[in-house]
């Protein structure tokens, strides 16, 4: 798949603390003792986990639960340098099978959702975009994910499957990237997520494509063997895995893994 220039962008660092009342329900925790726990996972699960590292909060005093949202491959190469991270959220299982290949996990990941393909253009669609084949023709602006992220290989997996050659004028390296540059209008077109899409309200307008069932990414999360928290890191995966997590996830457009 030809590629242009690639743009880097950064980790995003976000506290769920910094963003709710200071005051908490009695801790199901046990104890009141500060503590942080930090989480890495993609960035399309920024707006869910953001919701559901308050609502852990809320439920364990003392408890500051600390995000980092990125590129799934930026983030398991930090790990695999030793970031002190509690719990690893992957937008695909490659990334983190790197992580169980380096004995990085404790357990087994369990994946906890699913996500496919699609493409957000400018809510007036300057390009006319209505197709996959569309995003191939002349003139028309796309960007994409890097082929190491994520939402990169799953674009790969689908110009590879439908024989359809698109040329992005850029590489981002997270999918929330690819997003704000349509939504500046740098962009006719990008290849997002349907999840990315739906939390971009009317700044963006979402073309489903059926070539995207060929590229269905599964979300595996582990606790790290490394975490100084892993009791309530496991909380945190039970947390994600069990209805209330199901629920936030299937409300922001993820399907079941």
């Amino acid at each position: 798949m030809k590629r242009g220039a690639g743009a880097m962008a950064g980790v995003v660092l976000l506290s769920a603390g910094a963003a709710c009342a200071s005051g908490s329900s009695d801790s199901s925790s046990g104890g009141s003792e500060e503590t942080t726990l930090t989480i890495y996972a993609g960035s399309s699960l920024t707006s869910t986990f953001t919701e559901l590292g308050k609502k852990f909060e809320a439920s364990h005093e003392g408890v500051t639960v600390t995000f980092s949202f990125g590129g799934s491959a930026d983030l398991v190469a930090q790990i695999q340098q030793g970031a002190p991270v509690d719990v690893f959220a992957s937008a695909d299982t490659a990334n983190m099978d790197k992580a169980v290949a380096d004995d990085l996990v404790e357990d087994d990941p369990v994946d906890f959702a699913s996500n496919t393909l699609q493409i957000a253009v400018p809510p007036d669609n300057p390009a006319g975009v209505s197709s996959l084949q569309d995003l191939a023709k002349p003139g028309t602006t796309l960007v994409v994910c890097a082929p190491e992220v994520p939402c990169g290989a799953a674009a790969q997996t689908v110009e590879e499957s439908s024989g359809v050659t698109i040329e992005p004028v850029s590489e981002e390296q997270a999918v929330t990237d690819v997003l704000t540059k349509v939504e500046s209008g740098q962009a006719d077109a990008g290849l997002v997520y349907v999840t990315d899409v739906r939390s971009a309200g009317d700044r963006v307008k979402g073309v489903a494509f059926p070539e995207s069932s060929e590229a269905v990414n599964s979300y595996p999360i582990a606790v790290l063997s490394a975490s100084e928290n892993g009791d309530m890191a496991q909380e945190f995966l039970d947390l994600v895995t069990g209805t209330e997590g199901q629920t936030a996830l299937a409300a922001a457009g993820f399907a079941k893994p």
